[in-house]
């Protein structure tokens, strides 16, 4: 038989009724393109990323990236009032990051539906073709390098901005829970920075005290003085009641070591044989403290006694003068913080 024998259709009926057939297809195809999408054979189906689209997921990341860097340096800048602005940041970030990954995920990565029969994991040349698939997976991508470059700034933007807020994990103290301005021969003065007498502390009450010089708001700064009976002083070894209680006087660091607080109240039995016995209490969680025994914690939170402050008298002027600096760290008992030894 001839080559036109073999090409030529033995019945001209039915090669025309299927020209016919065809062309109809092709005209429909033409007008609805999502008809011959479905009559496709899914194994064969491919969609080419649209290079649109690959611009828009590269903005979305570069954007996600800006909130994220603008976020860290709103948090390490840290001045008052810029909550809102940080939420705006990280939110800006977070969506722009999402609506990336969704319109790549549509637009961008190849679509393609692949339907072949099940073979034995073990037959490597199914493996092989595994491994052809993923590779090709990325040709449909025109813009690589530019969604590569912008994927890694949104990142290094959305990862930092995530990863600062960890420094709020507990108080901002650093080192000043050691830097304080008690030293030797500093005198304490009240919050008009008038220098406190003995006299001025009388038993039953307590009073605020300060580092002559130092700002009040130093976190260092305030003690609470009380003076309590000279033989109910049972303070830690190493602390000599001359050194450090003269007359009874004692004074302890203001910040509670709980929740750094200020530990405002002073409980003072009025009828001894019933009431419990004086202590120094947190208002914030009621961390209770006796001031005769170190302000040892007796009741609350707090996992550690009060810094003690080392007292002498004046005795020219009956002032009240720093021997020293504080027995520990001040502060919140946040990890190693008790290095002090109280």
């Amino acid at each position: 038989m001839s080559r036109r024998d073999e090409d030529s259709p033995r019945n001209p009926v039915t090669a025309i009724r299927d020209g016919w057939r065809r062309g109809r297809e092709r005209h429909a195809d033409a007008l609805d393109p999502d008809r011959a999408y479905a009559r496709e054979d899914p194994s064969e189906r491919r969609l080419p990323a649209s290079r649109g689209a690959e611009l828009v997921v590269a903005l979305l990341l570069l954007l996600a990236g800006g909130a994220g860097a603008a976020f860290f340096v709103l948090t390490v800048v840290h001045p008052a009032n810029l909550t809102q602005w940080l939420g705006l940041a990280l939110g800006t970030g977070l969506a722009a990051l999402a609506a990336a990954l969704i319109v790549a995920g549509k637009h961008v990565v190849p679509q393609e539906v692949a339907v072949e029969e099940r073979s034995p994991l073990a037959d490597p040349q199914a493996a092989e073709e595994a491994s052809e698939l993923l590779r090709d997976g990325g040709e449909g991508v025109s813009r690589r390098g530019l969604l590569a470059g912008a994927a890694g700034f949104a990142a290094v933007g959305v990862g930092g901005a995530l990863i600062v807020p960890a420094a709020s994990l507990g108080p901002n103290v650093g080192d000043r829970i050691d830097a304080t301005p008690w030293r030797r021969g500093v005198r304490v003065v009240d919050s008009d920075g008038r220098p406190i007498r003995a006299d001025d502390v009388v038993e039953g009450t307590f009073v605020t005290g300060y580092a002559e010089g130092a700002s009040r708001r130093d976190l260092g700064s305030p003690v609470v003085v009380v003076r309590v009976p000279e033989a109910a002083l049972a303070l830690p070894d190493g602390r000599r009641p001359a050194a450090w209680a003269p007359e009874g006087l004692v004074a302890y660091s203001k910040v509670c070591t709980h929740a750094g607080c200020a530990v405002g109240l002073y409980r003072h039995p009025s009828f001894r044989p019933t009431q419990p016995r004086p202590a120094l209490v947190c208002p914030c969680h009621y961390s209770t403290f006796d001031p005769a025994r170190g302000a040892a914690v007796i009741f609350g939170p707090a996992g550690r006694p009060l810094p003690q402050l080392p007292l002498t008298i004046d005795p020219a002027t009956g002032e009240l003068v720093a021997g020293g600096g504080f027995s520990g760290s001040v502060g919140p008992a946040w990890f190693d913080v008790d290095r002090g030894g109280t």
